[in-house]
């Protein structure tokens, strides 16, 4: 069955149009084209996997009731992803508006030299990277998300979180610090990672 589901849609743009259409077929074809890299994204912005599904759900729901607005189906790619992001930053607006407006910590706290820091996490393996990042609360982990892995700018990020770019660039400088340390905490220092450059 599945060596047949492609042959009413040679291109990306057909297979649109036919989700446009609201045809059952394209829509299938669309979900097992976007599920495996969406559920990525899902993943990083999630606490659990079963959130991430959640997620995922939802912004597939959202994604074939607004796909009448995608005029330039090429485009396709980009806009799925940020619907989904958008989605899970609402799933966890209210959580994270808490967040950035009362979290804090101690700069103090990480001896990690916070300023080489971008480069630092640059050079860490992806997936230990990832898994840290998700242990972080609600709001520093969107940021980071958004910012470092999705590349969103500061004021992209203060009109889709309702927040200022100041408090949009604080969070950041926050929830890199409490990454930082989290990474020392599980035995990876600055001299570790400046000796891997060499």
């Amino acid at each position: 069955m599945r060596l047949f589901k492609w042959r009413h849609y040679a291109s990306l743009t057909e297979l649109v149009e036919g989700c446009q259409r609201q045809e059952r077929r394209a829509q299938n074809i669309f979900y097992d084209r976007y599920k495996n890299t969406l559920k990525g994204v899902c993943i990083r912005y999630a606490k659990t996997e079963a959130e991430a599904d959640d997620i995922l759900q939802e912004a597939f729901i959202k994604i074939f009731k607004s796909i009448q607005q995608v005029s330039q189906p090429e485009m396709v790619d980009k806009w799925v992803k940020s619907v989904v992001v958008r989605t899970a930053i609402n799933y966890y607006h209210r959580i994270t508006k808490k967040e950035l407006l009362h979290s804090s910590i101690e700069s103090s706290e990480a001896t990690m030299d916070v300023s080489n820091s971008f480069r630092i996490i640059e050079q860490l393996d992806t997936a230990l990277l990832l898994s840290v990042i998700s242990s972080l609360p609600d709001g520093y982990r969107t940021i980071i998300n958004m910012h470092l892995i999705d590349g969103y700018s500061h004021a992209e990020i203060a009109q889709i979180l309702s927040v200022t770019e100041g408090t949009s660039k604080s969070q950041l400088n926050r929830g890199r610090t409490l990454l930082i340390k989290k990474l020392q905490d599980i035995g990876i220092e600055s001299h570790e990672i400046t000796g891997r450059r060499s």
